[in-house]
């Protein structure tokens, strides 16, 4: 048991530290409707991995240069008469399929892949823990700094503009903390699912929530919650521990809408027999 707990033990913890960003963090991203940027960004951490390890550089220099041209690429090709979604969707593909390639055959990281896509925490020791909460404690600090002006954006962006808040930089800012997380969240969940770490907290948490703080508070919950059983049921089932983490997180996000909608009923159902005596 012990031996085990040796493995786990640091594995929790990071992801416990990492949810402590992703909450707050996806909970701006269903604010912003930014989900898809969200998934292209993840996607293009496997071509900058590629790219690092081809050119023998950091992997965070290779998935920040990778995030710069996605974000710069994105506002050249943006074009009134294409939907936004459609134009994320086929750059995320794209990334995906070209950082497949790249890794698989300008480098020798071709039995990492399983690892890169779905992610590995149980690879992480108690070494690399500073690193991790420090980097997380860069993100928290950074995210509220904008907070105020992108709930501002969130609410009424022309009310914003009024404010003197300016909707180009805010957002620069703000894709900028998410391809920093992307990056960190890499190797907890891969490039496949740091999406799905962002979006399923937040969403479950706003089947219950009436209020931003609140949202968030709900988010961190479920994020932790998700990690807990997620690296836990990864050693027991021995499958990927990305995996593991997000399928709980989906599981916990259905059991949590069908809740939500039973309990809808039966109130609209209350009210009806109600309204009939």
């Amino acid at each position: 048991m012990t031996a085990w707990l040796a493995i786990i033990a640091p594995a929790w913890i990071a992801g416990s530290i990492l949810s402590l960003l992703s909450a707050p963090l996806g909970c701006l991203v269903l604010w912003r409707r930014m989900a898809f940027f969200s998934d292209a960004l993840a996607h293009g951490t496997l071509l900058g991995v590629a790219l690092a390890v081809w050119w023998q550089l950091p992997m965070g220099i290779g998935i920040a240069l990778v995030s710069i041209i996605v974000v710069f690429g994105l506002v050249l090709i943006d074009d009134e008469r294409l939907p936004a979604d459609a134009v994320l969707a086929v750059v995320a593909v794209s990334l995906l399929c070209l950082g497949l390639l790249a890794l698989t055959q300008l480098t020798n990281q071709q039995a990492n892949v399983l690892g890169f896509l779905f992610g590995n925490l149980l690879e992480l020791g108690w070494a690399d823990l500073p690193l991790l909460a420090g980097s997380v404690l860069i993100g928290l600090g950074l995210l509220a700094y904008i907070w105020p002006a992108q709930i501002k954006l969130a609410t009424h962006e022309a009310l914003a503009r009024i404010q003197g808040i300016n909707p180009t930089r805010q957002r620069l800012f703000f894709m900028g903390v998410l391809a920093g997380f992307c990056a960190i969240a890499l190797q907890a969940v891969g490039s496949l699912l740091i999406s799905g770490l962002l979006v399923l907290p937040a969403l479950t948490a706003r089947l219950y929530s009436t209020s931003p703080k609140r949202m968030v508070i709900i988010a961190l919950i479920v994020a932790q919650l998700g990690v807990t059983l997620g690296v836990w049921g990864s050693v027991w089932l021995d499958i990927q521990t990305g995996l593991s983490i997000v399928l709980i997180l989906a599981s916990l996000f259905f059991i949590a809408l069908i809740i939500s909608k039973l309990t809808t009923s039966k109130s609209i159902l209350a009210k009806f027999w109600a309204s009939r005596r």
